[in-house]
């Protein structure tokens, strides 16, 4: 016989642990859940690959538009002064900053000028 908790549990979908599966007595459903845990874990894994998909896809759509922006500014001097406008105020980071010879913002600055060449805080 198995217990409420357990048939609560099974009721709500969630996968059972190996020793909650080993504690239901043999049967159907002990077959029936022991499929579902089985097709639960390979519905998540299609779904990681699904959205590892969707990541790729995305990252590559960057790539090809970035290839693109990064042609016409060598091609056009209006678009390129444009396109480092627009990534001067976008760009927070110093090392991306950097991948475009674009200097660093104020506020690193300040915070370089305060920082002491030791690198311990000032008292």
């Amino acid at each position: 016989m198995v217990n409420e908790e357990l048939l609560k549990k099974i009721r709500s979908g969630k996968d059972l642990t190996e020793e909650e599966i080993e504690s239901l007595p043999e049967g159907p459903l002990k077959t029936k859940v022991k499929k579902r845990q089985a097709l639960n874990a390979q519905i998540r894994q299609e779904a990681a690959r699904e959205g590892k998909r969707k990541r790729t896809a995305d990252t590559r759509r960057k790539i090809l538009a970035g290839a693109w922006v990064l042609d016409e500014a060598e091609q056009r001097k209006d678009f390129r002064e444009f396109v480092l406008k627009q990534l001067d105020s976008f760009l927070t980071r110093p090392d991306d900053r950097a991948l475009f010879d674009l200097p660093p913002r104020k506020e690193e600055l300040k915070k370089a000028q305060e920082k002491p060449e030791n690198g311990e805080p000032q008292e």
